[in-house]
């Protein structure tokens, strides 16, 4: 009897320390994305809520070929939710308030904007207009 107890123990003790590696490996819980600027100097970072309807709907029309369409391999996206945590160190013109919005960075500073969710045509269109008006060259 005393030996399965230690038996139990034992397998308690492999079990929480294995989720306590995954969960070190993963990083702490709501932590802040960090983006390699090294990387990728260029990045998009969608701001969003749980509750936001136009957020699920751009991750489904859009999201799943964002990262091979142009815009996807200049900026690569990642996601933040509108309460935070923010990145370390963003130079941002204004807190973002409207979920979905769509902040163009380079190296952590913003150089574009657009709040909202256009829908599926336009998406594409205005997200590669301010990509312009920011001085950049979409990859062919």
């Amino acid at each position: 009897m005393q030996a399965l107890g230690r038996s139990m123990l034992m397998r308690r003790r492999q079990v929480v320390c294995g989720l306590a590696t995954l969960l070190l490996a993963a990083g702490p819980v709501g932590a802040a994305p960090r983006p390699d600027w090294n990387r990728h100097p260029h990045q998009l970072m969608m701001i969003t809520s749980p509750g936001c309807h136009f957020c699920r709907q751009w991750q489904a029309e859009i999201g799943p070929g964002f990262a091979a369409s142009p815009s996807g391999r200049l900026a690569p996206l990642f996601e933040v939710d509108v309460d935070g945590p923010f990145p370390d160190g963003l130079a941002l013109d204004r807190r973002p308030r409207i979920t979905p919005s769509f902040i163009l960075l380079e190296r952590g500073t913003e150089i574009g904007r657009v709040e909202g969710y256009v829908g599926q045509r336009h998406f594409y269109p205005v997200l590669e207009d301010m990509i312009r008006r920011s001085g950049l060259n979409l990859p062919g």
